[in-house]
């Protein structure tokens, strides 16, 4: 392991004293790229150091660069679910909205991995609520996939803004993903909030096509009730 390798892996682990004597030394330090291309801003975000991270900016570090996956500090923390790193970050002029070369941005990576309070502060600081993947999923797409039921409450309360019926790549709304996981509470609150229970993907599925029978009569007795 080469000295600059583990000064990076001392920054994942949030090893603020180590990375402080090193960049004290060496201030070029911020700015040199591992094999990865990322900056120790980059790691130090994952570790959830806020008082690294705040270090690095203030020596000069800048506050979105992005790896060889064009990932920012932000998107990484947003998915660690390091809430004081994301709100630093922003404060400190993150772009909300950069996705990387998948197309991920941040929100779609705290809806994904069901990190409330940041999908909170990433909306109220104007994070695209209908941001699209290579793939054509939304966070809404992801976190009804995951059965992320607070997230996609959140999501809804967001209406004048919620794409609620958007269509991936292969046709599906986020209603489609949540009935073939069979993610009863997300399908149902879906199904309330005015989620369209006849569009058809591009194998010609509805959503009732791939519930599970339970699932069905949930949903059927659902409509009938309106």
């Amino acid at each position: 392991m080469t000295e600059q390798t583990s000064l990076y892996e001392s920054a994942y682990k949030g090893d603020f004293d180590t990375v402080k004597t090193s960049v004290d030394n060496d201030e070029k330090l911020i700015h040199k790229r591992d094999d990865n291309g990322r900056l120790l801003i980059h790691w130090a975000a994952l570790s959830g150091n806020i008082k690294l991270v705040t270090y690095l900016i203030e020596l000069g570090s800048p506050v979105d660069p992005v790896d060889d996956t064009d990932t920012t500090p932000l998107i990484l923390a947003s998915s660690a679910g390091r809430y004081e790193v994301v709100e630093l970050l922003i404060k400190y002029g993150a772009e909300v909205n950069h996705k990387n070369n998948q197309g991920h941005s941040a929100l779609q990576y705290s809806c994904s991995k069901g990190w409330l309070e940041i999908s909170v502060k990433l909306l109220e600081c104007n994070a695209d609520i209908n941001i699209a993947d290579i793939r054509g999923a939304t966070p809404l797409h992801r976190a009804a996939s995951k059965g992320n039921f607070n997230i996609v409450k959140l999501l809804l309360n967001y209406k004048e803004k919620l794409k609620i019926d958007f269509r991936d790549n292969y046709g599906n709304t986020a209603l489609h993903l949540a009935c073939e996981e069979d993610r009863q509470d997300v399908a149902k609150v879906l199904v309330e909030n005015g989620a369209d229970l006849e569009l058809r993907n591009k194998n010609r599925e509805t959503p009732l096509d791939l519930c599970s029978h339970s699932l069905v009569k949930i949903l059927t007795n659902l409509i009938s009730a309106k």
